[in-house]
């Protein structure tokens, strides 16, 4: 079997904030969705008309009408959509280490910085809206 890692989906009830950070910060790019009966956004990193380009998909929440979201993906409490749960962290890959810190830092985001000893990467962990924690993994020659 050959696996790769498709996407990663959150739920959230603040599309605005969830596009801002994917587009703003990572860089992403909000492309076609399927006409799910439930809002939503996938974010694209490169050609946006292949829909396996949408790594991330987010689903909306519409607190005036969540049967649509209930009946396809099934019922969740709201409370508990805070944060990666038992999931640690979503990683990416990365290049441009110098311009990201340049983009954070005008945009009042705190990154957490390590260097992986052994393995040639420098990471960066930061906080999407919905307090799910993004890794950024780049080349330890970007870190200077």
């Amino acid at each position: 079997m050959a696996l790769t890692l498709n996407h990663y989906s959150i739920r959230s009830a603040d599309l605005d904030a969830c596009r801002s950070f994917y587009t703003g910060v990572l860089g992403l790019a909000v492309g076609p969705r399927p006409e799910f009966p439930f809002p939503g956004l996938w974010m694209y990193e490169g050609d946006t008309t292949v829909w396996a380009n949408a790594v991330v998909h987010i689903i909306g929440i519409d607190r005036n009408n969540p049967k649509g979201l209930q009946g396809y993906l099934g019922d969740r409490d709201e409370a508990t959509l805070k944060g990666t749960g038992v999931v640690d962290h979503v990683a990416f890959f990365a290049t441009g280490l110098l311009p990201m810190r340049e983009r954070l830092k005008g945009l009042g985001i705190e990154a957490r910085e390590r260097t992986v000893p052994g393995l040639g990467l420098h990471q960066l962990f930061l906080d999407d809206p919905n307090g799910v924690v993004i890794e950024l993994n780049y080349p330890v020659a970007e870190a200077g």
